[in-house]
């Protein structure tokens, strides 16, 4: 405990706080850090967590996330974690947030030259949630959950990212699990760059999760599952349950202000109190991306499971949009799909990019008909592989618009094939006498 309580002390006085001297700092509790505060670690420098006192899940966390007053102006520079098997969800500070480092109401924060080998199962690495204007910059992260996980927020950057993880590389999920984050709402206005997938073997989870969800006003004799939300009297409420897959049927309304609260043999537990029906991304663009992990690239969907239900059945259509891949790199031969699709969304730019055995996947949703057209857009890819390229595959019955322009194909025997299934799919492409459909 002497560490943390010299370090808190420390940081507690803000401004810029160093770490010069090597060697390993072992931590036994949270480190609260405030407004105006830059914390830089030296070279040679190792934070260790152990435990001395007890499991905790943060190493790192912003001091506003404890009342969800927003904290300004935190840098965190040269961090090398040891996490230590130390990787647990308590749960004590915030409900929904578990990263080994964590923000939580924040603006202007910066995460510079981070680095974790040892990522457990069950806690994020980096956490950032309910933001503004955020810079993650050079970081290496291997492990088995995700990398960087995003809950709502606007203006980030995501730059010289190596990734070696189990989960996701990096999780925009403005949607998530009821124990997946704080706070739900719109991602908005990023950039994601020059960042490396690296194959771990597993071939699980994505190099980027996208989720999108909606949901309604409470109604007496609604059906809900683990993870539903609603909004009753000017909150957002979501159920706290085991994934059992079992539905309860609600008939005494939530409305208490904070907390949690059982109604029905339902655990109700208040979410915010600044009211929305939706949540997705919008403007984001990933460029520079080598995938060499063979699993799928970018999945923009809902979930729908046990686990969670984005979509809760006739709630408004969350639109995603302006989602923008420049030089992407598919580095692997694996028929794993680039981009895989199931919530609705205006458009999808690719553009120079090199594209592997799969290009994209659309899958239908249940609960729910998508009623907005999309535009696929390719302009100057490459199609690097012989033989068969499974350019597109639909299950569902949205209208389509694929469009390719400037293309280049490789090999004189590749074929792009295309399985629309009851799509409504129209193709303008430049190169058509290479597209089969079957």
């Amino acid at each position: 405990m002497e560490n943390a309580r010299a370090l808190q002390k420390a940081v507690d006085q803000q401004g810029t706080i160093i770490v010069s001297r090597p060697g390993v700092y072992d931590l036994a509790d949270t480190v609260l850090l405030p407004s105006h505060t830059d914390l830089i670690f030296k070279a040679n420098t190792f934070v260790r967590k152990v435990d001395e006192q007890g499991p905790f899940t943060h190493v790192f966390l912003n001091k506003g996330a404890l009342t969800r007053t927003t904290d300004k102006a935190i840098r965190l520079e040269g961090l090398s974690l040891i996490v230590n098997d130390m990787d647990v969800r308590t749960f004590r500070e915030v409900f929904g947030l578990h990263g080994q480092v964590s923000f939580f109401h924040v603006q202007d924060l910066r995460i510079e030259r981070f680095r974790c080998d040892d990522v457990g199962a069950l806690q994020y690495c980096i956490h950032i949630c309910s933001f503004e204007d955020v810079i993650v910059n050079d970081v290496i992260i291997r492990g088995k959950k995700d990398g960087v996980h995003f809950g709502r927020g606007k203006r980030f950057v995501v730059s010289n990212g190596v990734f070696e993880t189990g989960d996701d590389a990096i999780a925009l999920n403005a949607h998530d699990y009821d124990v997946g984050n704080p706070e739900m709402g719109w991602i908005e206005d990023g950039v994601v760059e020059k960042c490396v997938d690296l194959d771990d073997g597993r071939e699980i989870g994505f190099f980027c999760r996208i989720i999108a969800g909606a949901w309604v006003d409470w109604f007496k004799g609604m059906q809900v599952q683990k993870s539903d939300t609603v909004v009753s009297n000017g909150r957002l409420y979501r159920v706290r349950a085991d994934a059992d897959g079992r539905f309860f049927n609600s008939t005494t309304q939530p409305t208490h202000e904070h907390g949690a609260k059982e109604l029905d043999g339902i655990m109700w537990y208040m979410v915010q109190d600044d009211v929305t029906y939706t949540a997705g991304v919008r403007n984001v663009v990933f460029r520079d991306i080598t995938l060499k992990n063979p699993r799928i690239g970018f999945s923009v969907h809902y979930d729908s499971g046990k686990f969670s239900r984005s979509y809760y059945p006739n709630a408004p259509l969350p639109l995603q949009q302006g989602i923008v891949l420049d030089r992407i790199h598919v580095a692997h031969d694996k028929p794993s799909s680039l981009l895989n699709v199931n919530t609705p969304i205006d458009s999808i730019t690719i553009v120079n990019s090199h594209i592997g055995k799969q290009l994209a996947v659309f899958r239908k949703t249940q609960d729910m008909v998508h009623e907005e057209p999309m535009t696929v857009f390719l302009n100057g890819c490459t199609f690097a592989k012989p033989g068969v390229t499974q350019m597109f595959f639909s299950d569902d019955q949205r209208d389509i618009h694929l469009k390719t322009a400037n293309s280049v194909m490789l090999y004189p025997d590749a074929r792009l094939e295309i399985e629309k299934g009851p799509a409504k799919l129209t193709v303008d492409s430049d190169v058509a006498d290479r597209i089969a459909y079957v």
